[in-house]
């Protein structure tokens, strides 16, 4: 069938539209960690956050964050798991409810530099705080004052810790001196320096009894202590870097981990990434931690890296449970269940750069991600629970998933492919095949469609590869097969960034640096054949797809554009303009009939074929999405960007237009409701009717239609004042919108009224954002009052001027209580002058510029002699023009009319200097005729 009727025929199908789902989202970037004592919640900094993760299902459920947004330094749980205290940059520490949110207390460190430990004992009443001034503190969190300031540490304070056994009121630390001291909170005094480690101590550990102490460092060695005599009993060389030591009960069955006395055991956790039990009495290790058979011992330089991400970083004991947690350099928080040691849980803390990431499983229930790391990701979506999957020993830079879902393959920088295998019962993955013979980095893979049979990568050594694989895969890693390549092709002239297979297993299409996309054969035995090429691409192509019903391939390229190729010609189809920068991955879905793209700029955009048009672009990441998927039935995608986040995403295409349709008949009742609830005056359930719909005009409309009635003031009162707390709330972020509009200030002003009257300024405060809203509602208020006074001084200058006219046209024998109010309207009023309109066959005269006029009043002759003009007896219209003069300098301001003239030639002005009224003034029944009642309005002074 042609291409362009089978792209025609198959856009019945409904088009997607996606909404996020699920993220996956960092929550750990280094530092410290703590889980809380009833083993319910884990601890852990990133940036100037402190997030809270619950054990069970993998969530972000709390998340503390200073207001200044510096980075945390330290933080300490309570040992009730009622308080957490941050301390950060800023040298502020801060009191929390963490379950809230909300910070309780905050105070100054009186630390000079940042706190770089911190702790609390037992009682949950004492907190000690170590700076990197080489002082420890220690403060009464219950009666918000520090009781004591211990000096003498030289350097960063990096380890405080209170005796288990409050009682003895000693607490120990440690710095950069790498002696750990005893200090004795009755005297304030160290009473002693416990020396053994020649560099950094890193944990302490108490026996339950607390007369022994085990202490680890980096210098490779651990110490047991002897408190009652403070030294050391032994001491046992680990030859590694140890970062945490825990002691394992006394009373368990430990012998799964080769504890076969009741001697005191400890376990370390540092540089070589695995735990290892030791036997204190003898400083012999009994149980080292099987590595994962695919992953190779550090070498002795590697372990001295201190980014070395094998390595371990913390080590926790949860003593109800029986379990362990270890932190690693890749900030993965692993869960083990003792006394075998397997592993129960795993959360990555932070993925680095998301390079690919697939759907996998039955049902998708899992996604594997490719980061910047050799090692893969598998998250079970459920509870965001992680395997880590070792094999690679370089950067794996892309993943592709069988159709069965089950199995999928990997290549990377370290030359090679590997199979992996999903178990469908335990969830557990194993690798299952691998393959190495590419010449440089293996850029992408992509497995057979139609069955398990083959795989193809794409190489930077300019070349493709085909891999046959087994028909029984084996069941365990021990008998991992070794993949041959059945054929090698040189496809391009620079690195192969992308390689497709078609839907039927005889096409194959690879996207290169050169600029081109190439279809190849895989129909025959032996080598791949070459079909065509496309050209049309300005810069690279970063991925190629197959159309799953059509004969149609889609290329995305750096150039920034997505086309549309055909198989049987090669030509150039469509082209997709959208992406202000690289297009790195292009998916058909919705049986072909759309497009999704994704690009450097961060955004995912889904394309409609048929229309050539861009319907909804998706905007979750802020960095290269460099990972797009769709499900098997497109009802599902998921997407990774170089910002480390994951997010996944569901159609919701049909959930949409049912809730909206949904929502838009509720309104359509709720307004037919409230218009019957004003009509019968109920404007208190009318009120809240309107303010469940969340319009602000609509409960405008509510408002104008209480303040219409006779005692609008007192209905409007009791109306809010019934509201509930929430309600009221709204009502207040809703004035804010109307204040801005001229036209509903008032409305806005009366509710405000009645808020700030009868409502305590305690509970206003108590409103989300009220704040904010008041700042907001100050800018508008007084703008309205700027605008109110100047209309009542209009007002007041209209009084003014039809008292003057009144006088004017007065008889001489005019009551006395006619006689017009001439009291000032302020210190600084203006003169005004109320002249005869110039006649149209008067004086053609330009009016003069008012800076022609020199100094106040110099430049006239008040007792000039007045000349008459003739007028004419019909006509009846006298205007008044009206010119406001300077206070300061009497000057007449510009743009005077021609009728200012033929008032200065007929001696109507007035002179402007106030000391001078007496010989000055003009009496103004001689000048000015009045006007008729009826034609003030007409006036242009007043209708301008």
């Amino acid at each position: 069938m042609c291409h362009i009727t089978l792209l025609q025929s198959c856009f019945c199908s409904f088009p997607r539209s996606y909404a996020v789902s699920n993220k996956i989202e960092p929550f750990y970037k280094g530092g410290k960690v703590q889980i809380s004592n009833d083993e319910i919640y884990i601890f852990c900094t990133c940036g100037s956050r402190v997030n809270v993760l619950e054990i069970s299902t993998g969530k972000i459920v709390h998340s503390v964050e200073h207001d200044d947004l510096e980075d945390i330094t330290s933080f300490a749980l309570s040992y009730d798991d009622e308080l957490l205290v941050t301390a950060s940059r800023a040298l502020l520490l801060k009191q929390w409810d963490w379950k809230q949110a909300q910070c309780t207390r905050s105070w100054k460190a009186i630390h000079t530099v940042p706190v770089a430990s911190m702790n609390f004992d037992s009682t949950s009443t004492l907190l000690a705080t170590g700076g990197c001034d080489g002082t420890i503190k220690l403060w009464d969190v219950l009666k918000q004052y520090c009781t004591h300031n211990l000096k003498g540490s030289s350097g960063v304070v990096n380890l405080v810790q209170f005796h288990p056994d409050i009682s003895r009121l000693q607490l120990f630390s440690s710095s950069l001196d790498c002696g750990i001291r005893m200090w004795d909170l009755r005297s304030s005094q160290c009473v002693c320096v416990l020396q053994s480690h020649y560099s950094a101590v890193t944990s302490l550990c108490f026996n339950p009894d607390g007369d022994t102490m085990v202490s680890s460092g980096r210098d490779k060695i651990c110490t047991v202590w002897d408190l009652e005599t403070r030294k050391p009993k032994r001491t046992v060389p680990v030859y590694e870097a140890v970062e945490g030591v825990a002691l394992l009960p006394e009373d368990g069955d430990f012998s799964q981990i080769g504890v076969k006395s009741k001697d005191l055991h400890f376990i370390t956790a540092g540089s070589k990434g695995v735990l290892r039990v030791w036997e204190a009495t003898t400083a012999r290790c009994v149980y080292t931690q099987a590595l994962p058979s695919t992953l190779t011992p550090a070498s002795e330089d590697e372990q001295e890296k201190d980014d070395d991400p094998r390595s371990l970083t913390y080590l926790l004991h949860l003593p109800t449970s029986n379990k362990l947690a270890t932190v690693t350099a890749e900030h993965n928080i692993v869960l083990y269940q003792l006394p075998a040691l397997t592993t129960q849980q795993q959360f990555v803390g932070y993925s680095d750069e998301v390079l690919d990431v697939k759907f996998l499983g039955k049902d998708d229930s899992h996604i594997v991600v490719a980061t910047n790391s050799c090692q893969l990701k598998v998250f079970e979506l459920l509870n965001n629970s992680c395997q880590i999957l070792y094999g690679h020993t370089d950067t794996v830079l892309s993943l592709d998933v069988f159709k069965k879902g089950s199995l999928f393959a990997s290549c990377a920088k370290d030359r090679s492919v590997r199979v992996w295998k999903m178990d469908s019962d335990s969830g557990q993955v194993r690798c299952v095949a691998q393959g190495s013979s590419h010449a440089n980095a293996v850029g992408s893979i992509t497995c057979s469609r139609m069955k398990a049979s083959f795989i193809v990568s794409g190489s930077q050594d300019c070349t493709v590869k085909v891999w046959d694989l087994p028909v029984d895969l084996p069941s365990t890693e021990e008998d991992m097969h070794e993949l041959t390549a059945r054929s090698t092709e040189k496809a391009h002239d620079k690195d192969v960034n992308s390689v497709a297979v078609s839907p039927n297993d005889k096409l194959l299409a690879s996207g290169s640096q050169d600029r081109t996309a190439k279809l190849w054969s895989l129909a025959g035995e032996g080598n791949i054949g070459l079909l065509g090429v496309f050209r049309g691409h300005r810069r690279g192509v970063w991925a190629v797809c197959f159309s799953p019903v059509d004969q149609v391939l889609a290329t995305s390229s750096a150039d920034g554009t997505t086309k549309l190729w055909s198989l049987q010609d090669f030509s150039c189809l469509k082209t997709f303009e959208g992406h202000d920068a690289s297009v790195l991955k292009v998916v058909f879905v919705s049986r072909g009939t759309q497009l999704l793209t994704s690009g450097s700029d961060g955004l995912v955009k889904l394309w409609t074929i048929k229309t050539n048009e861009c319907v909804k672009t998706l905007d979750a990441h802020q960095d290269k999405v460099w990972g797009l998927h769709a499900s098997c039935k497109d009802d599902k995608m998921v997407t990774g960007s170089a910002d480390s986040n994951i997010t996944v995403w569901l159609d919701v295409t049909e959930v949409e237009l049912a809730e909206e349709q949904a929502k838009q008949e509720d309104q359509i009742l709720k307004q037919q409701e409230l218009s019957n609830l004003l009509q019968e005056k109920k404007y208190l359930k009318a009120l809240g009717l309107a303010i469940s719909l969340d319009q602000p005009y609509t409960v405008l409309t509510v408002i104008k239609a209480i303040r219409q009635g006779e005692d609008r003031q007192e209905l409007l009162e009791k109306t809010l004042l019934k509201l509930r707390l929430d309600q009221k709330e709204s009502l207040l972020r809703y004035c804010v919108v109307w204040n801005t509009n001229a036209r509903n200030c008032l409305d806005a002003q009366a509710v405000l009224q009645v808020l700030l009257t009868h409502l305590p300024p305690e509970e206003l405060l108590q409103y989300q954002g009220a704040r904010t809203h008041l700042e907001g509602l100050i800018p508008y208020t007084e703008r309205h009052m700027q605008r109110i006074g100047h209309l009542l001084q209009a007002s007041m200058f209209l009084n003014y001027m039809w008292q003057k006219m009144r006088v004017a046209g007065a008889p001489s024998s005019m009551s006395q209580d006619e006689e017009m109010d001439t009291t000032p309207l302020s210190q600084t009023t203006q003169h005004f002058f109320a002249i005869d309109k110039e006649k149209e066959n008067g004086s053609g005269e330009e009016s003069r510029d008012a800076g022609d006029d020199g100094d106040s009043g110099q430049d006239e002759d008040p007792n000039c002699p007045v000349e008459d003009e003739d007028e004419d007896e019909d006509d009846g219209e006298v205007s008044v023009v009206v010119m406001k003069a300077s206070v300061n300098n009497g000057r007449l301001e510009n743009g005077e009319s021609r009728a200012t003239n033929a008032a200065h030639h007929s001696g109507s002005e007035e002179s402007s200097d106030e000391d001078d009224t007496g010989e000055n003034e003009i009496d103004q029944t001689k000048t000015v005729k009045c006007l008729p009642v009826s034609s003030v309005p007409q006036c242009p002074a007043f209708t301008s």
